[in-house]
């Protein structure tokens, strides 16, 4: 089975080209194409499909075999993928993903892709859209407690669940010890991504993810979304703003219409044929 190794801002997945390839078992797949000893090495494989209303359809499965229901960092790469292998000609096109529909501008030079303007769509801010248990209404500066310390966290859904945490010092902070005991929070009954963000000023801020499903991440596409509305919900941030990542940047911007819009680089690193 052939396969493309790709990345956004570093985060980095295994893209199967299903118009070709079949996959009988995605989960089982995942977890040894993801695992970096034995396998290829990502944060989990994107299937690449064809859709009925849509120009494309992916199904997204992190490295532990569970199914996200969008990667803004994956769609990025997907529409690249799709483009600079002539599968379309068109600039804009929309992707199917367990999240919904999502339109993409694909931004090309020398008929390859470089980067992608993605519209993420409305985030989701009540808590049973989270989903968080508790009372009715939206979660802004809430505390929790998890290892014996206590967070104030901001929930959004970007059609996948997040939780964004303000640090002082995101560089130095623990993200491994927290990120896993706040992912499975009882809180949270289908477990969350977190993001641990320090603000840099009111348009740039540096964030680190923990990924529901794969741990700490390099980038992360839908966190950067849920870190850009959240940091306008507790007025740290403008509606524009630049994530600092550890792979890279993304120019993020929750517009007046409600959508949030990201802009990114779509790489893709080499391909291959797996032999298993």
């Amino acid at each position: 089975m052939k396969f493309t190794k790709m990345h956004g801002a570093g985060n980095d997945y295994i893209f199967i080209d299903c118009l070709k390839e079949k996959v009988a078992d995605p989960a089982s797949l995942s977890r040894a194409m993801s695992d970096r000893h034995f396998g290829i090495g990502g944060d989990g494989i994107i299937l690449i499909l064809p859709a009925e209303s849509a120009d494309f359809r992916m199904r997204i499965f992190n490295a532990d075999g569970s199914e996200a229901e969008m990667c803004g960092n994956g769609i990025r790469c997907m529409g690249k993928y799709v483009y600079d292998r002539k599968y379309t000609s068109k600039a804009e096109i929309r992707i199917d993903t367990l999240a919904g529909i999502l339109p993409i501008t694909l931004h090309a030079s020398n008929g390859r892709v470089d980067t992608v303007t993605v519209d993420m769509g409305c985030p989701r801010l009540q808590r049973g859209e989270i989903p968080m248990t508790g009372p009715a209404g939206q979660v802004i500066a809430e505390e929790i407690e998890a290892g014996g310390r206590k967070f104030k966290v901001t929930a959004v859904s970007m059609g996948n669940p997040h939780c964004v945490i303000f640090v002082d010092q995101v560089e130095n902070f623990e993200v491994g010890f927290y990120g896993p005991l706040i992912e499975n929070h009882p809180v949270f009954p289908s477990r969350t991504n977190v993001e641990f963000v320090e603000i840099l000023s009111r348009s740039e801020v540096s964030q680190r993810t923990w990924e529901r499903g794969s741990g700490e991440t390099w980038a992360c596409g839908t966190g950067a979304s849920a870190t850009a509305v959240a940091g306008v919900l507790n007025g740290k941030t403008e509606r524009r703003v630049t994530i600092h990542l550890r792979g890279g940047d993304l120019n993020m911007e929750w517009a007046e219409n409600n959508h949030v819009y990201m802009t990114g680089p779509a790489v893709e690193v080499f391909s291959g044929e797996w032999l298993d």
